[in-house]
């Protein structure tokens, strides 16, 4: 046993070089660059060492002495993802004198190595348990391999074993190891097999598990293979025992042929007799079949599919898509199943009562759509008596005698109103979604929601047809089978959001059939392939904005808009909904908190600013939930005193007379349940939205003007404009789109025509910005990552431009919009009643609206607020002038004739 020292090369997990084997790995740039000046100082020996397993000890005691055979450089040596091949011979076990440790596998450090001794000769009883054991594992590899030349190879192999002497018996077991593939952990222990008589055993070991490991994996094949001819003949047995289970169930149903002693003995599942329930499933679905209307189209097309079904074998693909049909179209509610509103119902005297008492109880204010809803509901009925009156005349008719040859004429059957299509468009939060529901409780109709937002196929809408697999009805049918009826009401949520033409189709386009009522009497699924009724159906759709539906459907539905709640409103809205929803919810009972009316609008107007009341109902929930906190420690706090009273009376003996101190200690732990507007800070925060309200302020060149948001809300945007040193130009920053940026260079040439009429130039002609000095002006709208584009900013751009060249301040209290035209008219906008409201949240007084929107504040404004507000409506800028700036504050020359006499 020698030593000497030896590089070191870290072999990557998992190989493993064993004395006599050869092993090909490749190698980085620079391990071959160190290997290649090895080979120039020394016999090209190193020591391979196999790395460590990740969840085993990074210690390495063992290794192999290899001799470099062959470095083979990359055939493109300027790239350097190429890496260098390395060939290494295994000549004999090393061991290193103490543990090393090596984290890079890109040096070759040099260590102390101790060859391992080959002498000794084993025991003969050892040598004969090698032979055998790899004698059958040869046999077995060359019996399980493919290849003829492999086989012989095997062969020969085994044939050296069986002459093998005792003396190369060990060398013999290295080949063998290094040849047969082997687990990771086994090679790695016999090669840590110094002592000869160990490595023999380990290889036997090895050898006799390989065996088995054979052994195991040619039966599984072979099962598998006898499997798939054994699938025919499994079938024809399932057969059988179908048919014996089903003579064995008539047997045990039969209380005449069992006699005592026989049959189950206990109570029997859903779950068993698994034919049978396929058996009565079948013929419930016969049964519906008959049961629809003869010569409709939906029976002749269910009769068609049960007579495919009967001639189809049971346990074929195609049964079950036929079956998946038909349970579809049986489910459906066609005319000769499915229920309608009662009559008597309906001629009820109070059914218009209770349906507005529904509508007021779910939701506060929305009068015109409770109208347009009572409206519909007074045809309904009106429909329903006069159907009925109409089948009572012809039932009191003298019947026709049938010996004369004339058949009487059935009574015709009443198509029903049809059903509105409304649109609600308005912005988050305005309870469009429960306003669907309410409809529904109202008209007492189920209820069926169908969410749009996303829909990028047109198969969602029409279905899949069947020659697809896994194909489906569309939601359409879907809302349909779960409503069990043909009226239900449907509500078509986020129809704004809906995808538009792409190579899925055109979800849009598909749903121009659904909400025309001219059409949709007979809308075509793709997967029922029957005509549906839909007539009866009232479809609610819900939309955020106008903006994105195309005008084919914008135009087939009747569009009721929710603008948004006023404070008066909100107030409302949160005493009767929302705060007895979120004390329910977080387990307090009414007389545990209670919110006075100046807490809930100090919420309403400090922490949100919204036109719906999401927000508002998740900062009364955030209230809600911290008086619950409190009434659980002061219950925690009650209940600790209760158990000390306790134990001071078992200390008393028996006393039952109460300390005074006790009683003090309750009435000053009393619970407070009223919630205060001075406490919403400590809870909720720091309001939001008080900052905006302080630095409104009145300031040369600043206007408050009105603007709509993306999502439909109203709300004041300021318009700034300053003078600074330039050339008379105008600049216009803050997002700004086309038509904004026109209205402002319109606003500023007309503040230029009139620049000596109102006072800013000493001369008609003059330009303000160049005289008395040259200036530019610079004109911006707050809130630059937002988008803004419209043309109502132009008479806040005009008071701007005023504001700063005359030097007059406008109110901070007044906001404005309109269009304006250079001729100095001031033309309608939209969104009158979005902006009025977001105006009112902003505690704005006083508004300037063009006289052409006088009818929008009258017919869609609420009179509480249109009696908070003073309105302005002005048909020309010097009209909106005065009423912004006051009577008097701007310094208007008049014009003045001049008269030439001519004698």
């Amino acid at each position: 046993m020698g030593s000497s020292k030896l590089p070191v090369l870290l072999l990557p997990h998992p190989l493993i070089l064993l004395p006599t084997a050869r092993l090909t790995l490749p190698i980085s740039r620079s391990l071959a660059d160190a290997i290649l000046s090895l080979l120039d100082d020394s016999d090209a020996v190193l020591a391979a060492i196999p790395l460590p397993a990740p969840d085993s000890p990074s210690e390495i005691t063992y290794g192999t002495a290899a001799r470099i055979a062959r470095l083979v450089r990359p055939r493109n040596q300027s790239s350097p993802t190429q890496p260098y091949l390395l060939s290494l011979h295994g000549v004999e076990r090393i061991r290193f004198p103490s543990p090393i440790q090596i984290d890079q596998l890109d040096i070759l450090p040099i260590h102390n190595v101790v060859y391992s001794s080959s002498d000794g000769i084993p025991s003969r009883d050892t040598v004969e348990a090698f032979k055998h054991a790899a004698l059958v594992l040869l046999d077995r590899l060359a019996k399980d391999s493919l290849q003829p030349q492999r086989k012989d190879d095997w062969l020969r192999v085994a044939a050296i074993v069986e002459d093998i002497s005792e003396q190369r018996a060990a060398w013999m077991a290295d080949v063998l190891v290094a040849a047969v593939s082997s687990p990771y952990p086994d090679k790695l222990a016999f090669l840590a097999a110094t002592d000869v008589e160990d490595r023999l055993r380990r290889a036997t070991e090895l050898f006799v598990k390989q065996s088995s490991i054979q052994e195991v994996s040619k039966k599984i094949a072979s099962a598998v293979d006898e499997s798939f001819s054994r699938q025919q003949k499994e079938y024809f047995l399932r057969q059988q025992l179908a048919a014996i289970q089903r003579e064995l169930h008539s047997l045990q149903s039969s209380p005449a042929s069992v006699g005592p002693g026989f049959g189950t003995g206990g109570a029997t599942s859903e779950l068993d007799d698994d034919d049978q329930a396929d058996a009565d499933d079948l013929a419930d679905l016969r049964r519906k079949i008959e049961a629809l209307n003869v010569n409709s189209e939906e029976r002749k097309v269910g009769v068609r599919e049960w007579r495919r079904l009967k001639r189809i074998p049971q346990g074929s693909v195609e049964n079950g898509v036929i079956r998946s049909y038909l349970e579809w179209l049986t489910s459906m509610p066609w005319p000769s199943n499915s229920t309608t509103t009662p009559i008597d119902v309906l001629k009820d005297p109070s059914f218009l009562t209770r349906a507005r008492a529904q509508l007021d109880a779910d939701h506060y204010g929305l009068d015109q759509i409770k109208r347009r809803l009572m409206e519909y509901l007074a045809v309904v009925r009106l429909r329903a008596i006069a159907d009925t009156a109409q089948t009572q005349a012809q039932g009191d008719a003298p019947s026709t005698d049938a010996s004369l040859g004339v058949i009487p004429t059935p009574p015709k059957k009443s198509k029903g109103i049809k059903g509105p299509i409304l649109l609600f468009v308005g912005p988050p939060g305005t309870g469009k979604t429960s306003l669907g529901q309410s409809i529904a409780k109202a008209l007492g109709r189920p209820f069926q929601r169908i969410s749009l937002g996303g829909v990028r196929d047109e198969a969602e809408i029409r279905g899949h047809r069947r020659t697809y697999v896994a194909s489906g009805p569309g939601s359409i049918v879907q809302a349909l089978r779960k409503a069990g009826r043909n009226d239900p009401v449907i509500l078509l949520d986020e129809v704004d959001k809906v995808g538009h033409s792409n190579f899925h189709g055109d979800p849009a386009a598909a749903l121009l059939e659904v909400l025309d009522p001219e059409q949709n009497h007979s809308f075509n699924d793709h997967y029922i392939n029957v005509p549906v009724d839909l007539s009866q159906v009232l479809f609610i759709c819900t939309s955020n904005t106008l903006d994105t539906i195309s005008a084919p459907l914008l135009d087939r539905c009747e569009v009721v808009e929710l603008s948004g709640y006023t404070y008066d409103e909100k107030l409302h809205i949160a005493k009767r909904f929302l705060l007895p929803k979120q004390i329910n919810a977080n387990g307090l009972s009414d007389s545990q908190l209670t919110l006075t009316d100046d807490a809930l609008l100090h919420v309403a107007t400090m922490y949100t600013r919204e036109a719906g009341v999401r927000s508002l109902e998740r900062a009364i929930g955030a209230v809600v939930r911290f008086k619950a906190v409190e009434w659980a420690e002061w219950l925690d706090k009650e209940n600790d005193a209760a158990r000390g009273e306790g134990n001071a009376k078992r200390n008393e003996n028996g006393n039952e007379k109460q300390d005074g101190n006790t009683n003090e200690t309750v009435v000053g732990n009393e619970w407070r349940a009223t919630v205060e507007p001075h406490e919403l800070e400590k809870i909720l925060g720091i309001p939001r939205w008080d900052g905006e309200e302080r630095d409104r302020e009145e300031k040369r060149g600043v206007v408050y003007g009105l603007v709509v948001t993306g999502m439909g809300e109203g709300g004041i945007l300021p318009v700034e404009s300053t003078a600074l040193p330039g050339t008379g130009r105008l600049k216009l920053t803050g997002s700004l789109g086309d038509v904004i940026k026109e209205s402002g260079e319109i606003a500023l040439s007309w503040v230029k025509t009139h620049a000596f009429e109102l006072g800013i130039t000493a001369g008609r002609g003059v330009d303000p910005l160049k005289v008395p000095d040259v200036i530019d002006v610079h004109l911006h709208l707050p809130a630059g990552a937002q988008k803004k584009d419209g043309p109502s900013a132009g008479i806040a751009m005009i008071c701007a431009f005023v504001s700063l060249l005359s030097g007059a301040c406008v109110p901070k209290d007044i906001a404005m919009t309109g269009e304006i035209t250079l001729r100095g008219r001031v033309t309608p906008v939209g969104g009158i009643r979005m902006k009025v409201l977001g105006a009112h949240r902003a505690q704005i007084r006083k508004v300037i609206l063009p006289w052409a929107n006088r009818k929008d504040v009258e017919h869609d404004v609420a009179l509480e607020v249109r009696r908070e507000m003073q309105f302005f409506f002005v048909r020309t800028i010097d009209e909106a002038l005065e009423a912004a700036f006051g009577r008097g504050a701007l310094g208007w020359r008049k014009e003045t004739v001049l008269l030439e006499s001519r004698l």
